[in-house]
């Protein structure tokens, strides 16, 4: 699929929802009554994502410190700084999927359907050779040298 295209049908498919959105509620709750919803889901939305921010990020720093990989602590933070920004854009549509992001179970879905599709390939020194998905063409794997270590003692080997 094109990068490209989507983004462009995305860019300009959103902003007509979202004033289709605003003109129908406006027309059953009033233009004053609308004004108030969106700002006011904006402000709910900013508190709540900044909350789940901050437990985020004190889980990233606890799993860092047990020397654990916090991948998914990772990608949900990305989630929740997507979430912040489409719950500060004006709109219902928008709104509902901030909201959506906010809640830690589609996260943690969300994360289990990326990850089952990324395989991460390590070259031979520990280093990530990028992400590859299952059923790219294989590259060479690391060549093994067989040989022998004796360990020298600087002091006795003159």
């Amino acid at each position: 699929m094109r990068l490209f295209p989507s983004l462009f049908a995305l860019f300009l498919a959103i902003p007509l929802v979202e004033i289709y959105l605003l003109i129908e509620v406006g027309q059953v709750i009033g233009a004053p009554l609308t004004i108030v919803a969106v700002v006011g889901t904006a402000v709910l939305g900013a508190v709540l994502a900044r909350y789940q921010g901050m437990v985020t990020v004190t889980r990233l720093y606890t799993q860092l410190n047990h020397g654990e990989l916090p991948t998914q602590t990772l990608f949900e933070g990305a989630c929740l700084l997507v979430a912040g920004a489409l719950l500060l854009t004006p709109g219902f549509f928008t709104d509902a999927v901030g909201f959506a992001l906010l809640t830690p179970p589609l996260r943690r879905w969300a994360y289990r359907q990326v990850k089952d599709r990324m395989v991460v390939r390590m070259d031979p020194f520990g280093q990530s050779a990028g992400p590859h998905r299952p059923g790219d063409p294989e590259e060479p794997g690391p060549t093994t040298i067989e040989g022998e270590f004796r360990q020298r003692d600087p002091d006795r080997d003159h």
